[in-house]
């Protein structure tokens, strides 16, 4: 096998893991927002699970926007995080692909 072809082959290889991770990082903050949105239980194990990754992912942005309705920040906050982890994802999967 050439040299080319292994190398086309790890980059897509690591494209493709850096997509699915970036996918899961955008579908949690969207998970977040739709158990705020449905006043999911705070209390409840998976809701507290989806939070602290929520905040641990959401790139310092959940005081971005303070409207005074909570929902509408946590909607207006994440959902930024989520848009913007998406981009990131995209070009980062794009530059890892066109290196390869």
């Amino acid at each position: 096998m050439a040299v080319g072809t292994t190398v086309r082959r790890g980059a897509g290889l690591l494209a493709t893991a850096l997509r699915l991770v970036g996918t899961l990082i955008v579908a949690v903050l969207v998970i977040h927002i739709v158990l705020t949105l449905l006043d999911a239980n705070p209390g409840n194990g998976l809701t507290q699970v989806v939070r602290d990754l929520a905040d641990y992912f959401n790139l310092g942005l959940n005081n971005l926007f303070l409207p005074a309705e909570p929902k509408l920040a946590v909607t207006l906050n994440y959902g930024t995080a989520a848009i913007i982890w998406l981009v990131i994802t995209t070009v980062v999967v794009k530059l890892v692909r066109r290196v390869g």
